[in-house]
């Protein structure tokens, strides 16, 4: 057993930057579950806490070792603005941080990590939205507008290179699937700007990234039928994505997070005909299938995730 999980399993707290939460989401109901993985470590997840308000179609990011998830809008009944946050290295509930500028669900975020700025990007209100706001990720606060994407749209991922500061959203439903993928400069509030194509036009799927290791990788996803899609590209050149390998299951409406330049990124949860428990793994710097990793600790699809890398 690997030392970080050791001091999980006694302690609730784990070495910075390989500990990944799954938070919210539904399976069958409203989810406040909050479950962590060590990721360099395969095995099912444990409890971390709760939300501040049960929700689905949420976004989740982070301040990487810096520590502070947030957790921002979904659905809980109606739009919700609700931006709430947790220590990912300690487990416990969330806690309020603030509204998002627009309530709004089935939206993405992603950050520069320790440098501590996070952006949540489009989603719907009742119809589709190209909403940019951030926020400082150690501070509390509401969100502030940051600009547009090229394209409004929601179901859609998001990952950046980290520290290296550009942030990618790709993906999403326009009323047709889509393969847009478009870039921001995170540290500089302004509009989105054209990338290239995903290889697959695709809506509800997962995405992450090693960091300043400069690989992102979305996943599955749906069009008119599951998808097992892994493809990927590197975040500092515009271009369209190349194809990866495949999940272990075809399936959407799925979270996903990595540790970093460690290389191991994880995809969990989603929906195929009823809500999925999976996790799988791969190594983001290497093309290829995905493998087991072990499972949430509640099957449930529209959930997020992120990790203190």
């Amino acid at each position: 057993m690997a030392f970080s999980s050791l001091r999980a399993l006694i302690g609730g707290v784990v070495d910075r930057g390989d500990r990944g939460v799954f938070g919210g989401g539904h399976d069958g109901a409203n989810s406040n579950v909050i479950g962590y993985i060590t990721i360099s470590s395969t095995g099912s997840a444990t409890d971390f806490g709760d939300l501040t308000v049960a929700r689905h179609y949420l976004a989740a990011t982070s301040n990487g070792t810096s520590d502070r998830g947030v957790f921002g809008g979904g659905h809980d009944g109606a739009n919700s603005n609700v931006l709430d946050y947790i220590t990912i290295s300690s487990t416990g509930s969330a806690t309020d941080f603030g509204d998002l500028t627009v309530a709004r669900h089935a939206l993405g975020a992603t950050s520069n990590g320790t440098r501590g700025r996070g952006v949540f990007g489009g989603g719907t209100t009742g119809s589709s939205s190209n909403v940019l706001d951030y926020i400082t990720i150690s501070s509390t606060g509401s969100a502030t507008d940051f600009g547009d994407l090229t394209v409004a749209r929601y179901y859609l991922a998001a990952t950046s290179n980290g520290t290296t500061d550009r942030g990618v959203f790709g993906g999403g439903y326009t009323g047709s699937s889509s393969n847009v993928l478009d870039y921001i400069t995170i540290s500089s509030t302004g509009s989105a700007t054209d990338f290239g194509d995903l290889t697959v036009a695709r809506y509800a799927l997962g995405a992450t990234s090693n960091g300043t290791t400069d690989r992102g990788v979305f996943g599955g996803g749906t069009t008119a039928s599951l998808s097992n899609v892994l493809d990927y590209i590197t975040i500092s050149s515009t271009g369209s994505a190349t194809d990866f390998g495949d999940l272990t299951v075809a399936r959407y409406a799925l979270g996903a997070t990595s540790n970093g330049t460690t290389d191991r990124g994880v995809f969990g949860g989603g929906y195929t005909a009823s809500h999925s428990n999976v996790i799988d793994y791969i190594t983001i710097s290497s093309t290829g299938s995905a493998t087991d990793f072990g499972d949430l600790t509640v099957a449930r699809g529209y959930l997020a995730a992120t990790s203190d890398a």
